[in-house]
């Protein structure tokens, strides 16, 4: 359990987590009443299609009367039940889904009907949660020191993640008016951490780099997500491939177009003009995913002249202070209805923007590579780097011209010299 939390921890979201709220709203001679809410509490990484699929353990023989906001993926065996009206969900492993956006009126909660998505608690705070509530069958178990029966072995649905044990909490209390507060009968949360060793080792994007002072483009490294010709290494030589060939499923495995590295997002950072006192930079992320477009995507980058970041043009920003005041790290997102959905792979398949840095007179320089990224991460997935031997250099004439003081001198005495 200790190498698991370690291996869960993101230094540049220490804090960050997936938390389930299980509120018992009522509870009635048979039934009970509650109300469930999952609570994305993570910075930049986001709960995409096809969404998450809520799924957890009765202790007893629970069965699910009715639900609203949500829906059980499989009714289950009923035959128990032989009214005209048939529970729910009978199954002793509920999985639960959220409804599609448009739902029913009637079959809606608050909070619900997102498809699954939640968003980063960075990118939209109005839509990093979602809820629903269930009346349920009791049962005789439950769990000593309480007076509900909690469900166990909690499971998101969702790569990476893996959820701990129910815990008590104080409470919710909520108000109607602003004035008078009332509270749920009992509360239980569920933390939920993220891991890149529970899902794919395999990198999901790469950076390339090129820059004014230097003719060529440092492409991805070879192979960064996977070779040709390597198993679960689909690919196309062209986009036009017709669509109904391809996999269609919102979780289907990629499938990127043919390339040397083999990710489905390429992310280009060129050093584009330099002035006296600032310096541009002109981002660009490429889909390179044939059947996958990506909504409400962000970008991760480490990088010291953050914290003179002097405006971005078509991106949204915030920077992320991993150690007190110290700002480096930013995350970046699209504007919405603009650029917030990065299409498939295509002529719209790319969102691009350009930034605008002031000069640190003190650490800024041309030298070493020091105006590329050190990390970046494209949805809370790391990229794949090139290595520094690689990056652009300046050109030999930029380190004669940094002689020239002493070259001038060196040929004024010269010549003071030859025609004493």
């Amino acid at each position: 359990m200790v190498l698991l939390n370690a291996d869960g921890y993101d230094p540049l979201d220490p804090f960050g987590n997936i938390t389930i709220t299980w509120d018992f709203l009522s509870d009635n001679e048979d039934t009970i009443d509650v109300k469930v809410s999952i609570h994305n509490f993570q910075l930049f990484r986001h709960v995409e299609e096809p969404g998450w699929k809520l799924g957890w353990t009765w202790r007893g023989h629970e069965v699910i009367l009715a639900m609203f906001g949500a829906e059980a993926m499989e009714q289950g065996n009923c035959t128990l039940f032989r009214g005209q009206d048939k529970p729910h969900c009978c199954k002793k492993e509920p999985v639960i889904i959220d409804l599609m956006p448009g739902a029913p009126y009637n079959m809606q909660s608050a909070n619900c009907c997102k498809g699954g998505v939640l968003t980063s608690l960075t990118q939209d705070v109005t839509k990093h949660v979602a809820s629903f509530q269930m009346n349920y069958m009791k049962s005789s178990t439950s769990i000593s020191g309480s007076n509900f029966s909690m469900p166990e072995n909690f499971t998101l649905g969702l790569p990476g993640y893996s959820c701990a044990k129910p815990f008590e909490v104080p409470p919710t209390k909520f108000t109607k008016n602003g004035h008078r507060w009332l509270q749920v009968l009992e509360t239980w949360n569920v933390t939920c951490t993220y891991s890149p060793f529970l899902t794919s080792y395999t990198p999901k994007c790469c950076v390339s780099f090129s820059a004014f002072y230097h003719s060529d483009i440092v492409p991805c490294p070879l192979c960064s997500c996977n070779c040709q010709g390597q198993p679960r290494a689909d690919c196309i030589d062209s986009y036009k491939t017709s669509v109904l060939k391809l996999p269609q499923a919102n979780d289907a495995e990629p499938v990127v177009r043919c390339s040397h590295h083999m990710c489905p997002i390429r992310v280009h950072w060129h050093v584009k003009q330099s002035y006296r006192e600032y310096w541009r930079v002109k981002i660009t992320i490429t889909n390179l995913n044939i059947i996958k477009n990506y909504s409400q995507w962000n970008l991760v980058v480490l990088h010291p002249n953050l914290r003179n970041l002097t405006q971005v043009f078509s991106f949204n920003y915030q920077p992320l202070p991993t150690y007190g005041n110290f700002n480096d790290t930013g995350i970046f997102w699209g504007l919405k209805y603009y650029n917030d959905l990065l299409l498939a792979h295509g002529e719209d398949g790319n969102v691009q923007t350009e930034l605008l840095l002031n000069k640190d007179q003190g650490e800024f320089t041309f030298k070493e590579g020091w105006t590329f990224p050190r990390k970046i991460s494209f949805n809370g997935d790391e990229c794949v780097m090139p290595s520094p031997d690689h990056y652009p250099r300046l050109p030999n004439s930029s380190h004669i011209a940094t002689k020239s003081p002493l070259m001038c001198l060196f040929l004024m005495l010269l010549l003071t010299i030859l025609f004493l």
